[in-house]
């Protein structure tokens, strides 16, 4: 693993870093272009020499000496998790700071980069306005500018944002190259971005297919393309269909389509076809069929552990007969392996990406139904709009999924049970939140709902302590969110299996808190 740095002015290039042994980087090049390097690295060192070795990929149709090459961009954006540390110096350095990443594919930068942001899953739907901090209107003109400056300049996890920011605010791609360096050809191409979102939101959404479908090879996501046109991302997705405007699937083949590829390895994109050319490679097979939602980018709470599950879950319905159809975004884990599931569709886990998917997935064969509770809270967020869209949730069901995760609903059955609770309130609001508080007395435990490991939960034990927390945090969390006395004991879990009949109990695990 040899590291490169290359002088975009005069192209003079020089070694930085060696590694002998595969990296994070390795593994990312083995899921971008499809080629398994730590598989064949292994059977080199046996002794194999790369005309020796079939590529899976194209079904041995290549050796493993062809090498590869890709007609996409791949774009790997991190995952950080600075909201869990306040007061923690989010300056990007030498240090690695992420605590997982996403990765996206697509036909162009833009395509790509726009849909590996919503594949972070922190809310994002593409280039999202999100201020400049120390900026306001009513500033002096050079504070601004310094405010501005000072934004694209620190490698931060929002500098992106903050460099569109900047270009909606009027500062040209020489002015932004000068204060922060990033190379003019993905200014330029952030630039393209924000060209294209101020003539969305000045003439609204188009009526033609072919613009429609211009903006949609360019990234832009239905619920960004509602934001910018002040709509409905449901109104977005009618006009789609009406117009005829979806997306198509391509292979991962380590080729660029030059050898034909058995491997479903599969993304998603809006490019107009050539004439002539096959549009959609993703020939849905005539099988029973399951898809799995895996977790999508690694952060505190959701990780490994959720990935291992999905692999498990795919490996046990292959066995019994079942064709398995995972989608992830994770570039790091086990279940984004092409071989891992009998179809593999990299794109981000999100309402519209999941729901094209199922539309394409039930146009040949039987799918029985779609998991959900193995990959984490992401998943679980889109069971409603999954069966929304008519396909089966196997196992638990959105509405004892909402029994569960909804603070309220879930403290009433407690009540309906007759089974005891810490003393506590429910609060749909802030004003609410107060009121509670101060019924229930310090130390709180705050807990939202439809979060998971610890996710804007809070320990609170005084008023300023609470009025911090609802300032910084509640405000941008959907309720309702529960307020808990803190309970001054042990706390417990219980881990169980329910069929039909019997109830398998899989262990107790005791917390001390």
């Amino acid at each position: 693993n040899v590291q490169f740095a290359i002088n975009p002015d005069d192209g003079r290039m020089i070694v930085i870093e060696m590694n002998p042994r595969v990296s994070r980087s390795s593994a990312l090049a083995s899921k971008a272009t499809g080629f398994p390097i730590a598989k064949v690295a292994a059977r080199l060192a046996v002794g194999y020499t790369l005309d020796e070795l079939e590529n899976d990929i194209t079904g041995g149709a290549t050796p493993a000496s062809f090498e590869p090459s890709i007609d996409y961009v791949v774009t790997k954006i991190p995952r950080f998790a600075f909201e869990k540390f306040p007061g923690a110096d989010n300056r990007l350095t030498t240090s690695m700071k992420s605590v997982g990443e996403a990765m996206a594919i697509g036909r162009t930068f833009q395509e790509s980069l726009q849909k590996a942001l919503r594949s972070l899953e922190t809310g994002l739907t593409g280039l999202n306005e999100i201020g400049i901090p120390g900026y306001a209107v009513d500033a002096p003109e050079d504070d601004n500018e310094n405010a501005v400056a000072a934004a694209i300049s620190t490698a931060t996890p929002d500098r992106l944002l903050h460099v569109a920011e900047a270009m909606r605010l009027g500062w040209s791609v020489e002015d932004i190259y000068d204060a922060c360096k990033i190379d003019r050809w993905f200014l330029e191409q952030i630039q393209g971005i924000v060209e294209m979102e101020k003539k969305v939101r000045a003439h609204g959404l188009p009526d033609k297919a072919e613009v429609l479908r211009s903006l949609k090879s360019m990234g832009f996501s239905d619920r960004r393309l509602a934001d910018l046109a002040g709509k409905q991302p449901k109104d977005v997705r009618e006009l789609r269909k009406s117009l005829g405007v979806r997306p198509v699937y391509k292979r991962i083949d380590t080729s660029a389509a030059e050898f034909a590829s058995p491997t479903a390895y599969m993304y998603s994109t809006y490019e107009t076809p050539f004439a002539g050319a096959l549009a959609d490679e993703a020939r849905p097979s005539d099988r029973k069929k399951v898809v799995i939602l895996g977790g999508g980018p690694n952060r505190i709470g959701q990780g490994i552990e959720f990935d291992y599950c999905c692999c498990h879950a795919s490996f046990a319905l292959r066995d019994a007969g079942y064709e398995t159809i995972m989608v992830n975004c994770n570039p790091e884990t086990v279940s984004t392996d092409y071989d891992t599931s009998d179809r593999l569709y990299f794109e981000p886990l999100t309402e519209e990406d999941v729901i094209e998917i199922l539309e394409t997935e039930k146009s040949n064969g039987t799918l029985h139904g779609v998991i959900v509770q193995f990959g984490g809270q992401t998943p679980l967020n889109l069971a409603e709009a999954v069966q929304k869209a008519g396909v089966p949730i196997l196992g638990t069901q959105p509405d004892a999924i909402d029994l569960a995760e909804d603070r309220d609903l879930f403290s009433k059955l407690l009540n309906k049970l007759e089974l005891v609770q810490p003393k506590n309130g429910i609060a749909y609001s802030l004003e609410q939140a107060r009121i509670v508080a101060e019924r229930l007395g310090y130390p709180l435990v705050i807990r939202p709902s439809y979060v998971l490991g610890g996710r804007a939960m809070q320990i609170v034990h005084s008023p300023s302590e609470f009025e911090h927390y609802v300032q910084g945090t509640l405000t941008s969390l959907v309720p309702p969110d529960i307020l808990i006395r803190y309970p001054n004991d042990k706390t417990g879990q219980i881990n169980s299996v329910l069929s039909d009949n019997p109830l398998l109990f899989d262990g107790y695990l005791s917390r001390a808190t």
